[in-house]
């Protein structure tokens, strides 16, 4: 993959905003610095990240495709008040895709796991 100094950005906006961004909040938060960027070159741009493996499209969470810079093995937690999504370690439960596989006989490639309830800030909203 070539550089690309737009790709680059992208990429920095994302690493800089770990909240498990879609496209158009990634957009809006790169307007500000680089204001002829268009909705189509960060689409496509990260798209190519998640095709080579450098970012994660998460699909499935709230029915709009997020992205994360974290390609390392973790879950999801979706505040269904808030809409925040958090990143759940992965050694909560690191035995959930073998334990798939050897109870199913399905060969797992991959899993997107997610969580949804009350985050912590939500919780204590609902108390009060």
């Amino acid at each position: 993959m070539n550089y690309s100094r737009q790709r680059d950005l992208i990429l920095k906006t994302l690493q800089e905003n770990a909240v498990h961004p879609t496209a158009d909040c990634v957009y809006e938060l790169l307007k500000k610095k680089e204001p002829n960027i268009s909705l189509a070159t960060v689409y496509r741009n990260l798209n190519l990240l998640a095709d080579k493996g450098i970012i994660r499209r998460i699909s499935g969470l709230d029915g709009i495709a997020r992205f994360d810079h974290n390609t390392h093995k973790h879950y999801h937690f979706i505040c269904s008040k808030c809409h925040k999504v958090y990143d759940v370690p992965y050694d909560v439960a690191p035995d959930l895709p073998a334990r798939v596989a050897a109870e199913t006989g399905l060969e797992v490639e991959s899993c997107q796991v997610s969580f949804k309830g009350l985050c912590g800030e939500c919780q204590k909203l609902t108390r009060n």
